[in-house]
């Protein structure tokens, strides 16, 4: 008899898919480590807000029983007014701020977008002084802080005497001042927005032998 010709058949390969478990002994493979923003984000975040409304405490102590026992009663108008200027200043001082910073464009030209974070900083020292201003009349949280300081002339509780509705003055001059900014450009920042360049060109002048400018060609049916 002859012997049997076929060959043993190989056993295949494991898949690529195939994953081994982990044996106990041999060391895991490590995974990068990623840097943890959280705490250099809130320990930048806490003295920024220290360092921001320091400067509004110090204007509330030193100034603002001199703007509104003082100034904001000889305004033209009187204390109303005053609160409506204040109103009016809202979106002006913030739109001068954050206009130029919607012309930054670090990946087109970082000098030019730096000159327009420049040119918002007065902006925003604008709007720092007209929040200082608003805040000289927030009362304390606490009736019982509400002491002879807050009802002196000028103080907060003695604004909210005189002046009981200060707020509602300078919210309703905020509301029409941005109104009326958001009603102006709809009206013309969308026009020239609207009216782009014609690229189609002009049509030929009529010539003597065509009056109808077709250049002696028959116009289409």
């Amino acid at each position: 008899m002859r012997g049997s010709s076929a060959k043993p058949k190989r056993k295949k390969a494991a898949g690529a898919a195939l994953r081994y478990e982990h044996r106990p002994g041999r060391p895991a493979a490590e995974r990068p480590k990623t840097p943890d923003w959280g705490c250099a984000v809130g320990c930048a975040v806490i003295p920024g807000v220290f360092v921001l409304l320091t400067p509004l405490y110090f204007f509330d102590m030193y100034w603002g029983h001199d703007l509104w026992g003082g100034l904001a009663p000889a305004w033209p108008g009187g204390a109303y007014a005053f609160a409506a200027s204040v109103g009016v200043l809202v979106p002006l001082v913030f739109l001068a701020w954050v206009w130029p910073l919607t012309r930054m464009n670090w990946k087109k030209s970082k000098p030019r977008s730096l000159a327009w974070a420049v040119a918002s900083l007065p902006g925003l020292a604008a709007g720092y002084l007209v929040a200082g201003v608003i805040m000289t009349t927030t009362r304390p949280k606490r009736r019982r802080d509400w002491d002879y300081g807050c009802y002196r002339e000028g103080g907060p509780c003695w604004v909210h005497v005189h002046y009981p509705y200060l707020w509602v003055v300078g919210l309703v001059a905020t509301l029409a001042a941005a109104a009326l900014l958001i009603t102006l450009f709809f009206k013309y920042g969308g026009r020239s927005s609207a009216t782009a360049p014609s690229t189609s060109e002009p049509e030929d002048a009529p010539s003597p032998r065509s009056p109808t400018g077709t250049g002696g060609r028959r116009p289409p049916a």
